[in-house]
């Protein structure tokens, strides 16, 4: 029998390029306030425990893509990027599910933007390039969000890292980059930190056929663009991911050698 694998906020962009992409391969359930047709589906708001955990039984996988962005009161991003995640993390924990995938954002680093070089990059000045000793923006490094969204985005990957620490739960927490409805960079910033459809889809799928033993991760989203700044390293090593897409394919800068 094929894993199950059960998403939140399939109505979103990522979540329903998920669920098309990962359904050939496996049994793809979803959960969200907007119903998907296709799909098994439980129409539930992540912030009502009693109502989502039903929809976690017999799962092997949860990707986690229901969140609330840009820019909302607090108490919106609260229920849905903290509690909404709690919530999810002990219904998979409760139901015997391995592994929880978690959207984060790479908005968690973004506060480096403010600073040179990394300012430069963003800047949209076409004669910008990146430096050769340019020092990347690894896991490692302290976050430095620059809203609350990201805030709350640094929270649940702390309550994925709990879990993960506690319960028999793999949690790896994917630091999304911006991923286009169009598939095409908007604009000159996003292009440094565009993360193509193949390679978002790349990522999810590496990201579900790693070990059990491997119980926890931080891992960038993005795709090999000439002004990129966020180090994806260590999914390549952990999990095998390397970029098959760059924004200099749609005209952001010259084609560069993966990092």
């Amino acid at each position: 029998m094929k894993d199950k694998i059960l998403i939140t906020g399939m109505s979103g962009l990522i979540g329903g390029l998920a669920a098309k992409t990962l359904s050939e391969d496996y049994e793809v359930t979803g959960i969200g306030r907007t119903p998907v047709d296709g799909f098994p589906y439980t129409v539930a708001d992540i912030a009502d425990f009693d109502a989502i955990r039903p929809a976690f039984d017999g799962v092997h996988t949860v990707i986690h893509m229901a969140a609330s962005r840009g820019n909302q009161p607090f108490d919106v991003h609260y229920r849905a990027n903290v509690l909404g995640t709690y919530n999810v993390l002990e219904a998979a924990a409760q139901a015997g599910a391995k592994r929880v995938i978690l959207a984060s954002s790479g908005a968690v680093v973004g506060g480096y933007e403010k600073d040179e070089p990394y300012k430069s990059l963003v800047s949209g000045d076409p004669a910008a390039t990146r430096p050769d000793n340019l020092e990347m923006i690894t896991i490692d490094h302290p976050p430095r969000p620059r809203g609350i969204y990201a805030v709350t985005k640094l929270w649940s990957e702390a309550i994925g890292r709990a879990y993960s620490e506690s319960r028999d739960l793999s949690v790896l927490c994917i630091r999304v980059g911006k991923v286009e409805i169009e598939d095409v960079p908007a604009n000159p910033r996003n292009a440094v930190v565009w993360c193509s459809h193949n390679d978002m889809m790349q990522m999810l799928r590496l990201s579900i056929e790693p070990p059990e033993d491997l119980a926890f991760g931080v891992y960038f989203a993005v795709s090999n663009n000439p002004l990129n700044y966020r180090d994806w390293s260590n999914a390549h090593d952990d999990l095998g991911f390397t970029p098959q897409d760059s924004a200099a394919q749609h005209g952001f800068g010259e084609l560069s050698d993966a990092d």
